[in-house]
């Protein structure tokens, strides 16, 4: 791929950056920001890694200079602010979706025929943000958040079990966060179910502790995370890039599967050079259907902030 464009250069864009330029996965990674220097400087930071970490990818920086993202192929957009301390949810999704309409319409104007991977939060009402400002078809735009879920989801099993990740296979549903739908009765290590290994109670903690799994880092560092996120966005990239068809968890626009409709939402898709080329509906349990319904209805909930607040109105 010709471009790569990465807006937002804190720490979540920045390593995204950083890994793909390391995949080598465009001829030129472009990293934008609005504050002075910054994407600048990362740019400049990766790019000096490339002769030690034997990479080609030219990464560059700009300071709000969309020009120099014209015919990116895929965007990916992680610029906002975190939650801060007496901000409501309300006040965090108005100007988080500022952000995200303002970069979208920015980006869509140099790379009509882009892909976009949305990685702001609140992450399912920011990818419904980018969807309606770049007026694109739904299979064009989605959001990362079941990758990196199901990594922390993952990287628990294997602590808990002692084995490799690499052989853990696990799938989640439903909104980022609380409400995420984790499916056990798709979960495998090298084809062995997960409830032939661990105990239902240990289950249920692993669960939970994947549920909370961004609050347990921001309570350590104080800040949300970063290297998992970034990684995630990148593999998402990485499987468009090369039109792998890979199966993962995104964040989709959903208009009739699982019973959901005009809801952005975490399901299953292939993705490839296309998108998601298509939504993979899985046969859910009557408990796995109240959860994923309850994770539904929370997401509409905060979508139907973002509506009133009228912002894509023409």
């Amino acid at each position: 791929m010709k471009k790569i464009t990465v807006i937002g250069a804190g720490n979540v864009g920045a390593t995204c950056a950083n890994v793909i330029a390391h995949k080598d996965l465009a001829r030129e990674v472009v990293l934008v920001d609005v504050k002075e220097g910054v994407a600048e400087g990362k740019a400049l930071d990766i790019w000096q890694t490339s002769s030690i970490n034997y990479f080609n990818t030219r990464v560059v920086g700009t300071t709000n200079d969309y020009l120099k993202t014209k015919g990116s192929g895929v965007i990916v957009i992680t610029a906002g602010i975190p939650r801060k301390p007496g901000m409501s949810r309300d006040d965090l999704i108005k100007t988080n979706a500022k952000i995200v309409k303002e970069a979208t319409e920015k980006a869509i104007k140099y790379s009509p025929d882009a892909i976009i991977i949305v990685v702001s939060n609140p992450l399912d009402v920011m990818t419904y943000a980018a969807f309606q400002a770049a007026r694109k078809s739904a299979n064009k735009v989605f959001g990362m958040a079941g990758i990196l879920d199901t990594g922390r989801y993952r990287a628990f099993i294997a602590e808990a079990l002692n084995v490799s990740p690499k052989d853990i296979h696990a799938l989640l549903l439903g909104g980022h966060g609380d409400t995420m739908v984790p499916l056990p009765r798709y979960t495998s290590i090298n084809g062995i179910p997960i409830t032939e290994l661990l105990g239902k109670e240990e289950i249920d903690k692993i669960v939970e502790r994947t549920r909370k799994g961004g609050g347990e880092l921001v309570n350590l560092m104080g800040t949300s995370a970063w290297y998992a996120p970034g990684a995630a966005a990148a593999q998402m990239v990485e499987a468009i890039v090369d039109d792998q068809n890979r199966i993962f968890p995104v964040c989709a626009n959903l208009n009739g599967e699982y019973g959901l409709k005009d809801i952005y939402i975490g399901v299953p898709v292939k993705l490839s050079a296309n998108g998601i080329e298509e939504i993979v509906e899985l046969n859910l349990n009557e408990e796995e259907k109240k959860m994923m319904n309850e994770s539904a209805n929370s997401v509409k909930k905060v979508m139907k902030v973002l509506d009133d607040m009228k912002l894509f109105e023409d």
